[in-house]
C-alpha cells in the first residue's frame, strides 16, 4: 500500500517541478520584456559559457579559462545589480520549488524527504475517514480517570483496571504492528464505554507512520459495497474506498450488528474478513454485541475466523457519554 502511494505522490512531485519551470519561463519572458539590457547582459554570458566548454573539450588553456571565467563572474554581478535597482530580488529568475530541501524530487541523499514523509501522512489520513476526530481522540488525551474504580456488576476487575489492561494491548497492537503476528482486535461492550476512542487512538498512531489505515462502520461498509456490486451509476469516486477495504494496512469496522443482517451482508462480511486474513493485513472490529450475540447475528464461518484471528477485549462499566 505504501509503494502505491508514494507512486502517486512521486507523480505529483512531478507536476510540481513541471509548474515550477513553467512559472520561471514566464518570470523570465517578462524581464526581457521589462529589462532588454539584463537580456543583452545574458546573451553575452551564454556566448562565454560556450566559449568555456569549447575549451574544456579542447587543449588546456589556463589563462583563457581563468580570463573567461572572471567575465562571467562580472557579467553574473551585472544581472544582480539590474535586477535589485529594479526592484526584482535577486533570486527572481531562480526555480521556485515548494520544498528547497529536495527541490521538489521528494528525495535527499537517496532517502525520502521530511515533505514526502508529511505528504504520506496527509494522504493516509484524507482517506482514513477519521481526520476531523483524532486531535481529540488519541493515547495522549486518553484519560484513564473517566473510567470507573468501583466494581460493576459482578466483574471482577473494575471498569479502570480493565481499561487498563485493554489500553495495553492496544499499545503493543500499535508497536509490534510491522511484524507478521496476524494479530487482530475484537472490542466488544455496551456503548460509551470507549471502544471507539481506543480504535481511534489506534488509528492515529498508526497514520502518524505513514499506515493506511480505514475507518468504515458495518453500515457504510455495506452501503459502498452494494453501490460497486449493483449501481449502473458512476462508482469511480467509491473504487478506492472498496479497494481498500481488502488493502488497507488496518481497516476498522465500527458498530459491527448496526447493519442489516441479510445473506448478503453476511457473505460481504464473510469476504472481507478472510481475504484480510489471508492477505495478512490486520482487522480491529468493534461491536456493541456480545460474543453470544454475534453468533446469533452471524453465520458460524464468520464467527469461527473472529473468535480464532481476533484477540477479544471486552469494555464495561457506566456509559461515559452520559458521566
Amino acid at each position: 500500500m505504501k509503494e502505491q502511494n508514494i507512486k502517486s505522490l512521486l507523480r505529483s512531485y512531478e507536476s510540481k517541478r513541471d509548474r515550477a519551470n513553467y512559472e520561471r519561463e514566464k518570470r523570465k519572458a517578462r524581464i526581457r520584456r521589462e529589462l532588454p539590457d539584463y537580456q543583452a547582459v545574458e546573451d553575452r554570458a551564454n556566448e562565454l559559457n560556450l566559449q568555456l566548454a569549447r575549451l574544456a573539450l579542447g587543449k588546456s588553456n589556463p589563462a583563457r579559462i581563468q580570463a573567461i571565467r572572471s567575465k562571467l563572474e562580472n557579467l553574473q554581478q551585472q544581472k544582480a545589480i539590474l535586477l535589485t535597482e529594479n526592484n526584482y530580488p535577486l533570486n527572481y529568475l531562480d526555480l521556485q520549488y515548494e520544498c528547497d530541501k529536495c527541490k521538489d524530487t521528494g528525495y535527499t541523499d537517496g532517502k525520502p524527504c521530511t515533505c514526502l514523509k508529511q505528504a504520506l501522512i496527509n494522504h493516509s489520513y484524507a482517506m482514513s475517514n477519521l481526520s476531523h476526530v483524532l486531535e481529540k481522540e488519541n493515547f495522549s488525551t486518553f484519560n484513564i480517570e473517566l473510567f470507573s474504580n468501583e466494581t460493576f456488576e459482578g466483574h471482577k476487575e473494575t471498569p479502570r483496571q480493565n481499561m487498563f489492561y485493554n489500553l495495553s494491548v492496544a499499545e503493543s497492537f500499535v508497536s509490534n504492528f510491522n511484524r507478521n503476528n496476524d494479530e487482530n482486535l475484537l472490542l466488544y461492550g455496551g456503548t460509551g464505554q470507549g471502544k471507539t476512542f481506543l480504535c481511534n487512538a489506534i488509528a492515529k498512531a498508526l497514520l502518524d507512520q505513514s499506515k493506511v489505515v480505514l475507518y468504515q462502520t458495518a453500515f457504510s461498509m455495506l452501503d459502498t459495497i452494494r453501490t460497486i456490486k449493483f449501481s449502473r451509476g458512476d462508482k469511480q469516486a467509491i473504487q478506492e474506498d472498496y479497494r481498500l477495504l481488502f488493502d488497507s494496512d488496518l481497516l476498522i469496522i465500527d458498530d459491527l450488528g448496526t447493519e442489516v443482517a441479510s445473506a448478503f451482508s453476511n457473505a460481504e462480511i464473510f469476504n472481507i474478513i478472510n481475504t484480510r486474513l489471508i492477505k495478512g493485513n490486520k482487522t480491529i472490529l468493534s461491536t456493541n454485541l456480545s460474543p453470544s450475540q454475534l453468533e446469533t447475528v452471524y453465520k458460524d464461518r464468520i464467527v469461527s475466523r473472529i473468535f480464532h484471528a481476533y484477540t477479544p477485549l471486552v469494555f464495561f462499566g457506566p456509559d461515559l457519554r452520559w458521566e
